[in-house]
């Protein structure tokens, strides 16, 4: 009989790991040889693990990472080690004694079928999958699972032929061969030494779209996007994007694929978006599958993003990888800001820049501002699950774009090209990124650091100030940080504040700016806690724009009167600035409901409508009022009932004020190649339905929408038309929902996209459908794309149910955490998050909420939930 030793996992408090604890490996593993026997049911796991102690760490014991494993066998240097020969306990495998380089053994069997919490190895239909990142592959086999621990793999896979046809892992395939009683292998081995968050395979029945791509360096490359059998033709367009990304990295960063054969697999259970695994990147379905039949334009847009996202992390995240998970913002920050340049050199980059601003300031500034602030390079944590943040990505991305905006393309390219160079095959810190930039470009970035070690978004208070007879004018600027939870102290940040001066005339003027500390005509570099500079020579007042492009993600206390945002509004040359304006004269609209502001903002709005002149993407988004979270994030404490009757009401007012232009540009715009996929006519339709929901608002007898939801030839303008339905309680919803259902049939990504537009009816009673959907086969609670498109959709996205007067809103969310905990921890996380501005509601929705966050404290939830809680009830 084996030996034998099962783990049961129970949720339990983690202790809390910090940054300044971090120590080298006492062991590394140069090398792991891995071999499956795939089933669904029970995998059985070899692994053999060449160990090495680290010299400088004599005597240190060799502890293995492991949860959730059956062991079987176990051998060191071929020796079979018996139950007294190791301590298998809390995941972790203890081997006393042992001291010396060896190579160890292990036989372990897994329950992919069992594992709903999607970590490790797991089934997803017929497919059996991976997730690693950030501790998945200890639920595969004993390692040493951490990022800084590099291994060059060899896996074999095997598996029955007529279940599990495609073998894929990661690196080149070194050979394959059939095996008695219908089953058969596939021999994989990765050249490039990476660690076990990278590791991933993938099995079953596949189909699939491939092309070869020639890399600059003249490497003939194999690309292959795989999906569900009979999916390969929505695979597409992914394979297009891809080949895109690969050159584009080429042109902008000098990085080159290196590996023979690339592959990307569409899963329809993934807890994430994407995983860039090395050569094997493993994506959440809705970023892969997509046709004009299944995919709006905006579904187009993300495929690409993400895609991008994920190849470039083969060089920033995989060739330089991280040294722990304190280091996280290192590879998804900085290639958060790399997958932005790749969006904005092939579409309009203006209005990618605002969409990201708009994702910033709604998710990230409310976090900043909140019970789950965290530094870009957090201190410590519990659970690493639950720091795959708007802070970690959005902001991260945002601190990498001031070091471009400091250093310059140039500079700021050789820094990367130094970062890549030095630190190849190994996991480097923020740092060491931050030295090489310094390195590159003589700059000094000491005080930029803050950026990574300080939470909260600062605040820059500017008072201007003009002499007439010195002709002189000057700007005061004062900058602040609010205490966040986890910090009290702040220090002042070194912040460049791109600005532009307008004359007069309406054109803008460039004089040189005259201050003690770095300065250059268009930007200025904030170090200090005040400090001033002035322009000389300036004949009469000028119109300042400050923030041009969002050069730093701060918050601007500037005064400006209604005339001079419309003014803005208007002459501004940098298209983000001009967006902000609008948004800046809509916060007093609707949170103070000044006149004065929502005249303004209305003149602005139908001039710019007017303007054909202007991109209709940017036109459309300028014409979106600031989100819930917005305004939340604008006020120390919000009614809620009252900025939602606020925001109904200037929307509806908007439209009564423009719908004569409001149909001239809809009708204008429904002429413009209607089903064409390429940009132009993309732009055109965002602006269209931009107009037909606008118009639906006081047009009750829903003729126009439900015409063109009749005749739509795209994804787009069909949800458009449903949306604009739905949102107006028009009387053809029913009859338009039922078309749009049978028309779906059980396609799960467009049957999320129709639950989705039920939880986000902005109506209290919205909350009634989420109920029902609950109750309905529809309700697979072990998809995480059917949670997020159902709870996630309601707790995110619809304020109006979520936050109902009468509690139901958050009995809900509170009643559904634990049963998505008990699957999978993670998506019953992030629900929590969405909670995290509850302090600024009123005292009666806030004692419901903190009552229901205690209760589910109580209750002992997993160690993602309960460092959740801990952190808003804190």
């Amino acid at each position: 009989m084996p030996d034998s030793n099962v783990i049961e996992l129970h949720p339990s408090a983690a202790p809390l790991i910090r940054r300044l604890d971090y120590r080298p490996p006492a062991w590394r593993l140069p090398r792991i040889e891995l071999s499956f026997e795939l089933e669904p049911e029970h995998t059985r796991v070899e692994a053999q693990l060449w160990l090495e102690p680290d010299p400088a760490q004599p005597g240190a014991a060799l502890v293995l990472d492991g949860e959730g494993l059956e062991l079987i066998e176990l051998e060191l240097d071929g020796r079979r080690l018996s139950a007294d020969d190791y301590r298998y306990t809390d995941g972790k495998l203890h081997l006393p004694g042992v001291s010396s380089a060896c190579r160890l053994r292990s036989v372990v069997l897994i329950r992919p079928l069992l594992n709903t919490a999607l970590e490790g190895l797991y089934v997803s239909g017929e497919l059996l999958l991976t997730q690693c990142e950030a501790e998945g592959f200890r639920r595969i086999t004993f390692c040493v699972d951490r990022p800084d621990v590099l291994s060059v793999y060899t896996v074999e896979l095997r598996a029955d032929a007529q279940a599990y046809p495609v073998l894929l892992a990661n690196g080149n395939p070194a050979s394959s061969c059939e095996l008695p009683d219908g089953r058969h292998a596939a021999r994989w081995h990765d050249p490039h030494p990476k660690p076990s968050y990278l590791f991933a395979i993938a099995a079953g029945v596949m189909d699939r779209v491939s092309t070869h791509f020639t890399t600059a360096e003249g490497r003939e490359v194999e690309v292959n996007v795989w999906a569900d059998a009979g999916m390969a033709a929505r695979c597409e367009y992914a394979l297009g994007a891809t080949l895109r990304a690969m050159r584009w990295d080429e042109q902008r960063f000098g990085r080159c694929y290196d590996l023979d054969v690339f592959n990307i697999v569409a899963a329809q259970d993934f807890t994430m978006g994407a995983m860039e695994n090395k050569g094997l990147n493993i994506f959440n379905a809705r970023y892969i599958l997509a046709d004009i039949d299944s995919a709006t334009d905006a579904d187009f847009e993300a495929v690409e993003s993400v895609i991008g996202h994920e190849y470039f992390h083969n060089w920033s995240g995989n060739r330089v990888t991280v040294r722990d998970w304190f280091q996280l913002s290192l590879k998804e920050g900085f290639t958060v800001f790399r997958d932005q340049e790749f969006t904005s050199d092939l579409r309009s980059r203006a209005v990618k820049r605002i969409e990201d601003v708009r994702m910033l300031r709604g998710r990230q500034f409310p976090e900043d501002a909140g019970a789950l602030a965290h530094p870009v390079r957090p201190d410590s944590y519990r659970e690493i699950n639950n720091f795959y943040t708007a802070t970690i990505y959005e902001k991260g991305a945002e601190v990498v774009r001031m070091l471009h905006t400091l250093l310059g393309e140039a500079s700021f390219r050789r820094g990367c090209d130094l970062y890549f160079e030095r630190f190849d095959g190994t996991a480097a810190s923020v740092d060491a990124f931050l030295d090489c930039m310094r390195e590159a470009s003589g700059h000094d970035l000491i005080q930029f650091e803050r950026w990574y070690a300080q939470s909260g978004t600062p605040v820059v208070t500017i008072e201007s100030q003009y002499d007439a007879s010195q002709r002189r004018f000057s700007l005061h600027f004062k900058q602040s940080t609010a205490p966040t939870p986890d910090q009290a102290d702040k220090q002042a940040l070194h912040i460049p504040l791109r600005y532009a001066l307008y004359g007069a005339d309406d054109q803008p003027i460039e004089p040189a700016p005259l201050t003690e500390h770095a300065a250059r005509p268009g930007l200025i570099e904030l170090r200090a806690d005040q400090q001033s500079v002035r322009f000389e020579n300036i004949k009469t007042p000028p119109l300042v724009s400050f923030l041009q492009g969002l050069s730093a993600p701060v918050r601007i206390d500037y005064r400006y009167t209604p005339a001079e945002l419309a003014r803005l509004a208007w002459i501004e040359r940098d298209p983000l600035c001009r967006w902000d304006a609008l948004q800046q004269l809509a916060l007093p609209a609707l949170l103070d409901g000044s006149e004065i502001h929502a005249t303004a903002l209305s003149n602005a709005l139908g001039s710019l409508l007017a303007d054909r002149t202007a991109d209709p993407s940017f036109v459309a988004l300028c014409w979106q009022l600031p989100e819930f979270e917005v305004l939340v994030d604008a006020r120390p404490r919000v009614d809620v009932d009252a900025v939602l009757d606020a925001r109904r009401s200037l929307l509806r007012q908007l439209a009564q004020t423009h719908a004569r232009l409001l149909t001239t540009r809809y009708t204008e715009l429904a002429q413009f190649d209607p089903d064409s996929l390429e940009p132009a006519p993309s732009a055109a339709r965002r602006l269209k339905n931009l107009c037909l929901q606008r118009l639906a608002l006081i047009e009750p007898h829903g003729a126009r929408a439900f015409a063109q939801f009749e005749r739509a030839g795209t994804l787009t303008d069909r949800l458009g038309a449903l949306a604009a339905l739905i949102h107006a309680s028009a009387p053809q919803t029913n009859a338009a929902l039922a078309v749009f259902k049978a028309r779906i049939g059980t396609d799960l990504l467009l049957n999320d996209k129709w639950i989705g537009l039920l939880a986000t009816r902005p109506a209290a009673e919205a909350l009634d459908d989420v109920v029902a959907l609950l109750d309905t086969p529809h309700w697979q609670p072990r998809n995480p794309n059917r949670v997020r498109a159902l709870l996630g959709s309601f707790a995110r996205s619809n304020p109006a149910a979520l936050h109902r007067r009468d509690g139901a809103g958050y009995a809900l969310l509170f009643s559904q955490v634990p049963i998505i905990d008990a699957l999978n921890p993670q998506v019953a996380s992030r629900l929590l998050g969405a909670l995290e501005t509850w302090r600024r509601l009123d005292a009666d929705r806030q004692a419901m909420i903190e009552a229901g966050l205690h209760a589910l404290r109580a209750r002992g939830l997993s160690r993602d939930c309960g460092e959740m809680l801990e952190r808003l009830l804190a």
